[in-house]
């Protein structure tokens, strides 16, 4: 098999969802691991946006997390992790795209504001867009089935775990709390969070809290 190196960091929920995937079709890899506050002198050479993930695959480099996602379901076709009907690939395209618009990005501002007033404006944002999913995805797309487009376990999952595996440093900095009535999304949660190929890289809430905390002082 041709060597896979993914260029990762380890609170870069971006560079998560694609380890996920990795592990999640069983493929070995190696990790690079890039401190973004002091990145190497070449970095640009190796990812042209300056971010993580970047994955080499053999000569090959692909970046951007979603798009190196579907790459490696193309190439490493089983098990496949979108679904094979045009509409349900348009549902999983959809909500891949509002983690990435609308959940990540509200997080990343709320991480980084100083201002109390912007800070309370964007938790309840989150809070809006977490019962947005629960109402117009979970319910409807997949209801009592364990994860986000039913009974098998898509992109789509990958691509929002990594959030839920952080979610404690949002309450621990900010006092962020989930709102009440996320039942279904919290099945999700759990269902996604119990996989072997999660478990396998995931780290503990202390690890995410003292390693933000840097950033916080």
């Amino acid at each position: 098999m041709t060597k896979i190196e993914i260029y990762s960091a380890a609170l870069c929920p971006f560079a998560h969802r694609a380890r996920l995937t990795l592990s999640e079709k069983g493929v070995p890899f190696e990790i690079v691991e890039i401190d973004l506050q002091n990145k190497p002198a070449n970095f640009l050479e190796i990812s042209p946006y300056g971010k993580v993930p970047v994955l080499k695959h053999g000569d090959i480099r692909v970046w951007e997390s979603s798009i190196i996602n579907e790459y490696l379901d193309e190439i490493f076709p089983e098990p496949p992790l979108l679904p094979k009907e045009p509409i349900q690939r348009a549902h999983a395209r959809i909500w891949i795209n509002f983690a990435d618009t609308r959940l990540f990005a509200a997080s990343g501002k709320l991480l980084h504001s100083r201002d109390p007033q912007q800070q309370a404006g964007l938790l309840q944002e989150l809070a809006e867009h977490l019962l947005f999913i629960e109402r117009e995805a979970l319910h409807k797309l997949s209801d009592s089935a364990p994860y986000w487009l039913g009974s098998e376990i898509s992109l789509v999952d990958l691509t929002y775990y990594p959030w839920f595996e952080q979610l404690d440093v949002l309450e621990h900095f900010l006092g962020f709390q989930l709102p009440p009535g996320l039942h279904r999304l919290k099945q999700w949660w759990a269902a996604v969070a119990n996989r072997e190929s999660v478990r396998s890289i995931a780290n503990p809430p202390k690890f995410y809290i003292e390693h933000y905390a840097r950033f916080a002082q």
